[in-house]
C-alpha cells in the first residue's frame, strides 16, 4: 500500500474516517459538510453580495460574490465550485482556497450552491454550475470582473464539475475561460483505475466505496453518461484553457487525474500536473498548514499568478 506523508498521517489519526457511505450516514454527515463563512472574512476587507440565478427549470441557484473592498478596476474572477462528492457540501466549503487568491490577486470570488445528488441526478449539477457561470460572465461589468480573466476552479467533486463546465463553455462558445484549476478532481464515474482499487476496504477520507456510492447517487442509471458529468469520457480535450491539475499519490482519484492531464497533452493542450507524494484525498484542504499542503497551495498559486499575468499582458 502507498504510504501517507508522515506529518499528514499523524494529523489524520485525529479525525473519524469511514470506508463506505449510505443514505443514512449521508444524512448524518451532511450538516457538518458546510463551511462557515464568517470566520474566513474576519480581518479581510471584503464586500459580500448574495444573489440567486434561475436554473434551466426555474429553480433559484444561490451565489455568493466576494470582492476586495474598494475595487476600482476590473479584477480577475475565481468561479469556485465546492467539493463534497456531489452529495454534500455548500458554496462556503473549502472557500479558504479561493480567498487566498482574493488576497493575492485582488480577485473577485464567485461561489455557487449547485443542487446535490441523490435528490438531483444526471446533468442537473453541472447545468447549475454552467448557468451560474454564464450569468457571472454576462454581468462581469457590474460585478467588477475582467471577462478575459475568469478562472474556473474547484476541488474534488467541484474539480470534476469545473472540468465539465469548462468543456461546456468550449463547446457552446461562451463564456470565455482564462484557466481551469482542478484540485484532486472527481472525473470518472467508472471507478476502474488502479488507484481506485488501491484505496478500498479500509477507512479513509474518500475510498473506492464512498466513490461508488456518490456516483450511484448521481447516476442511478449509468447509461449514456454525459462527458460533462464524467469528463474522463471526453475524447477531444483540444481547445481548453490552460489547466492545472493536482492530486496525491495516496488517493482514489490519482490515476484518473493523471490520465486527464495526459489526454490534454495528447490534444496539444497546456496542462500542469502535480502529484504529491504521500498526499491523501483533499489533504491540503483538511490540513492547510502541513508542510506538503503549504507546498501544494504555494505551487498552485504561483501557477495561477503566471497565467493571470499572461492574460493581463496579452
Amino acid at each position: 500500500m502507498i504510504t501517507t506523508d508522515p506529518e499528514l498521517a499523524a494529523l489524520l489519526a485525529g479525525i473519524p474516517l469511514v470506508t463506505a457511505l449510505d443514505a443514512e450516514s449521508l444524512t448524518q454527515i451532511r450538516p457538518y459538510s458546510s463551511g462557515p463563512l464568517e470566520p474566513l472574512l474576519d480581518n479581510r476587507a471584503v464586500d459580500r453580495r448574495e444573489v440567486t440565478v434561475p436554473a434551466q427549470d426555474g429553480t433559484e441557484i444561490p451565489l455568493t460574490i466576494l470582492s476586495p473592498k474598494g475595487l476600482t478596476a476590473p479584477a480577475p474572477c475565481v468561479y469556485w465550485i465546492h467539493g463534497g462528492g456531489m452529495v454534500m457540501g455548500d458554496r462556503f466549503a473549502q472557500l479558504d482556497i479561493p480567498l487566498e487568491w482574493l488576497d493575492r490577486f485582488g480577485a473577485v470570488v464567485v461561489t455557487v450552491d449547485y443542487r446535490l445528488a441523490p435528490e438531483f441526478t444526471g446533468t442537473t449539477l453541472v447545468d447549475d454550475c454552467y448557468t451560474a457561470l454564464h450569468w457571472t460572465a454576462t454581468n462581469a461589468a457590474e460585478l467588477g470582473i475582467d471577462p478575459a480573466r475568469i478562472v474556473v476552479a474547484g476541488t474534488s467533486a467541484g474539480g470534476g464539475l469545473a472540468a465539465g463546465v469548462t468543456l461546456m463553455s468550449r463547446d457552446r462558445g461562451t463564456p470565455s475561460i482564462a484557466a481551469q484549476v482542478l484540485i484532486c478532481p472527481m472525473l470518472d464515474h467508472r471507478n476502474t483505475t488502479v488507484s481506485s482499487h488501491q484505496f478500498a476496504g479500509t477507512p479513509g477520507v474518500w475510498t473506492r466505496e464512498t466513490n461508488e456510492f456518490a456516483w450511484r447517487s448521481l447516476l442511478p442509471d449509468a447509461t449514456d453518461v454525459s462527458q460533462y458529468v464524467s469528463p474522463s469520457l471526453a475524447t477531444d480535450l483540444s481547445g481548453l484553457p490552460p489547466t492545472y491539475i493536482d492530486a496525491g499519490t495516496a488517493e482514489v482519484f490519482r490515476d484518473e487525474d493523471v490520465a486527464y492531464a495526459t489526454a490534454i497533452w495528447a490534444c496539444g493542450g497546456q496542462a500542469e500536473l502535480h502529484v504529491w507524494a504521500g498526499g491523501f484525498h483533499g489533504f491540503d484542504a483538511l490540513f492547510p498548514h502541513a508542510k506538503i499542503s503549504a507546498a501544494a497551495r504555494r505551487t498552485r498559486t504561483d501557477w495561477l499568478a503566471r497565467v493571470l499575468q499572461s492574460t493581463a499582458t496579452s
